[in-house]
């Protein structure tokens, strides 16, 4: 084990200390953060009190004058060991000399200030024969015993400098270091047989750290060898991937091989391939785990979220668009196949065994359905999806012959339907709208009271809401219609119905109200027709004005 021996320069006079830093044959050195340097010079210095000095007993000087940060400020263990001889001599009964060191404590020089001086000596004691000088912007001073020939050999910085200056030199300076201690540690490897079990048990962070030192004393070896540990080394969060791409990214640019690395982030394809994103789609739309496929769905529409905000070409989005389409036809097909079953006269006399499979796998379908829908919404592309539901005739026809507690799930996509249009999160267009409503409302209404009570996710006022704005947004004919239908539905159903007072309220206004103020509108008109001249001068003084 090599000695390694720090030296601090303080007030002109040198102090030689033994520092625990451990060293290999190869040259290894661990190299210790700025605060272990201040705790081993604190460690070692009451060995160098030879006087035993003679503080104040407690009760002479209180506590309260004396701040925690003047007892014990964090560089503390860099000042003198030894106090001056007046302060050392003052006894327990002169406190006002005491009382004077105190006030003196600000005026002393800052102990950022003084110059601090570690020595390194890499590889055999007394071998070395040149200096490398590290001066760091924290104030360090850090002097490396090496070998020119280790040196040349690993690092093109240290090569291109020697032959630049006289073949006899001997002593190397680098300024403003950033990183003194992964310089130093950087320089350890160089002497290193096995680099890779160095690093082993480092963190990203602080291979992150080596790699770029590396970088800048062209060290390749040491290079490859952060890049194949970041290859192989898990990457924890988004942050810390973020800065090994940033890092690998940068290397790339400047000629270096990383491909290994990037193959994790990025495939040779530019964008997925259509039947991954099908694939997928299948298996969570056809999963019979319930708690695995609504894990899922939720996770699948984050993702498809995340990727809507970042897309930047539509190819893709078609891509996606088709196939979420071509999953909907799917489950629709399979919902109307479902519902004509349970609609067979025999159904209701078959063994509960042979109706139970059915019924939940309408639920399932229906589910699948809205949560397709769901993406759909997100992505806006939901306008041809209201169409093919606005077109179900037969479907909806079919609903009025099943149990209410079987048919529920398909009220739920049109009442999603309805709050997407209110909110304005897709526009169909007049007729798909007003066919929507004249094919699914009444199916609506008649599920509305098992929505209420039986299915947890429905949101009263929301759906009406829906409703409410679907119908205002029709011409003024087709809102009398459907809303006197629902009038009749109300009164008779009450809070079993949904209650559409507002946009009741609104039609009433349109249609009893404002043709008075079209009436007063066609009185001034013919004002204006009466008085052509009156209304010719206004104009031309207007002109004038």
């Amino acid at each position: 084990m090599a000695e390694i021996r720090l030296t601090r320069v303080e007030k002109g006079q040198t102090k030689i200390r033994n520092v625990p830093i451990a060293v290999t044959p190869e040259g290894f050195w661990c190299c210790p953060s700025p605060v272990g340097f201040q705790k081993s010079v604190k460690v070692q210095n009451p060995l160098n009190k030879t006087k035993p000095s003679s503080p104040p007993p407690p009760n002479s000087v209180p506590k309260k004058q004396s701040p925690f940060n003047e007892r014990k400020p964090p560089l503390a263990p860099l000042r003198s060991g030894a106090a001056p001889d007046d302060q050392r001599n003052s006894g327990p009964d002169a406190p006002s000399a005491n009382a004077s060191v105190v006030n003196e404590r600000p005026s002393r020089p800052k102990i950022e200030s003084l110059p601090r001086k570690v020595a390194i000596e890499f590889g055999e004691p007394g071998t070395s024969d040149m200096k490398v000088v590290l001066l760091g912007k924290q104030g360090f001073c850090v002097k490396l015993s090496v070998h020119k020939n280790v040196l040349v050999e690993n690092s093109r910085y240290f090569e291109n400098k020697l032959s630049e200056e006289d073949s006899g030199v001997s002593c190397v300076e680098i300024d403003d270091c950033e990183d003194v201690e992964i310089y130093v540690e950087t320089v350890g490897l160089m002497y290193c047989k096995e680099m890779k079990q160095r690093l082993i048990k480092q963190s990203v962070s602080r291979v992150l750290r080596i790699l770029k030192v590396a970088e800048l004393l062209g060290f390749n070896t040491c290079i490859q060898t952060c890049l194949e540990y970041l290859e192989a080394v898990p990457w924890v969060g988004e942050e810390e991937e973020e800065k090994v791409v940033s890092s690998v990214l940068r290397l790339q640019n400047e000629g270096i091989g990383v491909t290994p690395i990037l193959k994790r982030i990025s495939s040779g394809v530019p964008n997925p391939p259509k039947d991954t994103i099908s694939h997928i789609m299948d298996l969570v739309l056809k999963s019979n785990e319930e708690r695995g496929r609504r894990e899922m769905k939720s996770v699948v529409l984050k993702l498809l979220r995340e990727n809507n905000s970042l897309q930047s070409s539509s190819g893709s989005s078609d891509i996606c668009n088709e196939t979420i389409y071509n999953s909907c036809s799917s489950c629709l097909n399979s919902l109307l196949s479902l519902f004509k079953q349970a609609a067979d006269p025999e159904f209701p006399d078959k063994p509960i065994n042979n109706k139970e499979p059915v019924m939940k796998q309408m639920a399932f379908e229906a589910d699948n359905l809205s949560w397709l829908l769901e993406i759909l919404v997100d992505r806006q592309s939901a306008d041809e999806f209201a169409l093919t539901w606005a077109s179900q005739q037969e479907l909806a026809a079919l609903h009025t012959k099943l149990p209410i507690v079987s048919r529920y799930h398909v009220s739920c996509i049109t009442s999603r339907l309805f709050i997407g249009i209110g909110r304005g999160e897709l526009l169909p267009s007049k007729d798909t709208r007003h066919l929507l409503l004249q094919t699914w409302l009444q199916p609506l209404i008649n599920d509305y009271s098992w929505l209420q009570h039986g299915c947890r996710t429905f949101d009263r006022k929301v759906v009406e809401e829906g409703i409410g704005r679907t119908i205002l947004t029709l011409p003024l004919e087709n809102q009398q219609s459907i809303l006197l239908g629902w009038l009749g539905s109300f009164l008779k159903a009450g809070d079993n119905c949904p209650n559409l007072q507002r946009a009741f309220e609104v039609w009433w206004r349109r249609t009893f109200i404002r043709p008075y103020a079209e009436s007063a509108g066609n009185l001034q008109e013919s004002d204006k027709l009466e008085n052509p001249k009156m209304e010719a001068q206004k104009s031309a003084t207007f002109e004038q004005e």
